[in-house]
């Protein structure tokens, strides 16, 4: 394992900061400089962070930028429509080849989020500074390590709801209890590629959720688990003239077959 510190890049709109009173007042820097700190406060050495915004040229993401990142995390909701395709591609081929991605709260309806899962990703909600309880359903996940007890709560939250139309998680790792009586699989992993994906549900921007502390431990906890391992990614077919050991048939191949029209 590489002593490296992980790359990682934190991405945000930075529309409702600069919009919303009340974001503004919360997340004066924007979200993005909330994480990025809470990301060098618990992981210090072993991260090393750059954020990037939505109104950067390629939005931050270009591709040199993108080659040297090991985890991506993802805050978007206003403006999911203006994210360019080529980014968007683009960030969907660095998770194939490993790249780590965390996708937060609204990010679940982003075009990354969406092509990634192939489903619509569409929720129910509800804005009414309820009370949410945060289940640890799977004590046992890096993820959830360090956290006390088997739940922990948010006092003032946005409901998201039962049925989240995704692709059977790989992993389930937290449930949220609303206190309106909706549940919602909060904390899910997925695995595309080789890259390992992460969508965590809190982070409304009219709440001070990312100062929560459980929450910066998870999301940090996250960016460790999401960083790439494992051997060299081979995604692309590859035309195999010469076999691993001999072959007894004899074929001649129409090579007209598998020439593209």
């Amino acid at each position: 394992m590489s002593d490296a510190p992980i790359r990682v890049t934190v991405w945000n709109e930075f529309i409702h900061e600069r919009t919303v009173a009340s974001t503004r007042e919360i997340y004066p820097e924007g979200i993005h400089a909330v994480l990025a700190a809470a990301l060098r406060e618990r992981l210090g050495s072993a991260v090393e962070v750059r954020t990037a915004t939505l109104d950067e040229p390629e939005h931050g993401l270009s591709a040199a930028v993108l080659a040297q990142t090991d985890v991506l995390t993802w805050w978007g909701h206003k403006a999911h429509d203006r994210v360019s395709d080529a980014v968007v591609d683009r960030v969907q081929r660095r998770v194939l080849e490993g790249m780590g991605l965390l996708m937060l709260h609204s990010g679940h309806t982003s075009k990354i989020f969406r092509r990634l899962m192939g489903t619509s990703c569409m929720l129910r909600w509800r804005e009414a500074a309820e009370r949410e309880r945060i289940w640890i359903v799977d004590p046992s996940h890096p993820i959830a390590d360090g956290l006390e007890g088997e739940f922990f709560e948010i006092p003032h939250t946005e409901m998201y709801g039962e049925y989240f139309d995704i692709p059977r998680p790989d992993e389930v790792i937290f449930i949220s209890w609303y206190e309106g009586g909706e549940v919602f699989r909060s904390g899910c992993t997925f695995r595309r590629g080789k890259g390992k994906v992460f969508y965590f549900s809190p982070g409304h921007e009219t709440f001070p959720i990312y100062h929560d502390a459980n929450v910066r431990r998870i999301i940090a906890n996250a960016v460790c688990w999401a960083a790439p391992c494992g051997s060299r990614y081979f995604g692309d077919g590859r035309r195999i003239e010469a076999p691993l050991s001999p072959i007894a048939a004899k074929h001649a191949v129409d090579e007209s077959l598998h020439r593209k029209k």
